[in-house]
């Protein structure tokens, strides 16, 4: 039997050592303007952003993002060491730094007052969670699983090892967590192999699928049940399906070809069919609409009738932003002009791409923090991008 979580992309990388960025010239500024509107359509970028220059870090660091908080951990101190700083001030001294278990990795969310760490294998497995004091860093409460957030509760699951799948299905039991204290608040068993999603949008509510096409939504407060239905087979996975308002949108064999359904999420009754790209395909919500991606282009279809919003046919060049679980919306796209290195920024949301910044060349290992990007910028610092709230 088979089930799978939703454990999002920041889970965090080294940065590597680039050569600092080149001056940027008005002429530069000219070109690019005009590429980039031919790109997409006529939309204008704004102007350069001036970068928060954040702290120094080690070449083997692991930086990530948790709501406010930009979190760097040294993994060659003894013991090695998180450092917490404030996003919107990261040129200031850490908030708080703490002694953590060495590991192969980390990854980390916010929930509620809480910042959930948790310690990675080599296979990029979860091995523990730590919940602390998003404030101080205090340690509050251990659990031997992966733990993340579900709404204003937490839920605990027991990772299936997986060199070639990571992350992507649990086995046993979930656990209902108090976030207060970690103690168990409920368990449901899940026979065999399983995987289960927190839904956005939704708070508190959990989507468990079994491989026998059987959907159930539990509350996250209590595990009681507060649905069911039946679903095709399908590649259930981290982006499939997506949950979007009240409504489902997966994506499934159908004889033999492939297909997107949409089900009413109450009932998980079938609404529309349409036929999908063969080759691969993500999705993910963005404002109220369910945004994917194929080999081709990126698009935006409603979720509740299929009807696609719009096509983006340059959208297969530009790659998504690492992030959190529930990222914010829209969705954060990188692109690079042609004939040059620069880095566009466009969101990517209800009204189709929309470039929003011009960043430098050289940057890497960019992911979201609160409203802006962390970007190691070719130095060994590392530089917050603010970006204007979506």
């Amino acid at each position: 039997m088979s089930v799978l979580i939703e454990l999002g992309e920041d889970r965090g990388a080294p940065l590597d050592e680039r050569g600092p960025p080149p001056q940027v010239s008005r002429r530069w500024w000219v070109a690019l303007l005009v590429a980039v509107c031919a790109l997409l359509g006529g939309a204008t970028p704004t102007a350069p952003l001036t970068p928060l220059l954040g702290p120094a870090v080690p070449a083997r660091a692991t930086v990530l993002g948790a709501g406010p908080l930009l979190l760097v951990v040294d993994p060659d101190t003894n013991p090695p060491m998180v450092s917490a700083y404030d996003s919107s001030a990261p040129q200031r001294a850490p908030r708080w730094r703490v002694a953590v278990a060495p590991a192969a990795g980390w990854s980390a969310e916010i929930a509620g007052d809480l910042l959930l760490l948790v310690e990675r294998d080599q296979i990029r497995g979860s091995r523990a969670t730590i919940a602390r004091s998003a404030r101080t860093g205090q340690a509050v409460w251990r659990r031997s699983e992966r733990v993340y957030s579900a709404g204003d509760t937490a839920v605990a699951v027991s990772e299936v090892r997986s060199a070639a799948e990571p992350g992507r299905r649990i086995e046993g039991v979930v656990h209902g967590v108090d976030l207060v204290t970690g103690a168990t608040r409920w368990s449901v068993p899940v026979p065999s192999t399983a995987v289960v999603r927190v839904l956005p949008g939704t708070p508190g509510r959990l989507l468990l699928v079994q491989d026998d096409g059987l959907a159930r939504l539990l509350d996250a407060h209590d595990g009681a049940e507060r649905g069911r239905g039946r679903l095709p087979p399908a590649d259930y996975g981290p982006d499939n399906p997506q949950v979007v308002g009240g409504h489902l949108v997966l994506r499934h064999p159908s004889g033999e070809r492939v297909a997107l359904t949409g089900y009413t999420l109450a009932g998980l009754t079938a609404r529309w069919t349409m036929p999908a790209e063969p080759g691969e395909l993500t999705m993910r919500p963005c404002q109220g609409l369910v945004c994917g991606q194929d080999d081709r282009s990126r698009w935006a279809l409603d979720p509740g009738t299929g009807a696609r919003v719009w096509t983006w046919p340059a959208g297969a060049r530009w790659r998504t932003v690492a992030g959190p679980r529930t990222a914010p919306e829209p969705l954060l796209v990188l692109g690079t002009a042609s004939g040059d290195n620069r880095t566009l920024v466009a969101t990517v949301g209800r009204d189709g791409p929309r470039v929003t910044a011009v960043l430098p060349a050289g940057l890497v290992d960019c992911r979201r923090v609160a409203t802006g990007l962390i970007c190691r910028d070719g130095t060994a610092r590392v530089a917050v991008w603010p970006l204007d709230s979506p």
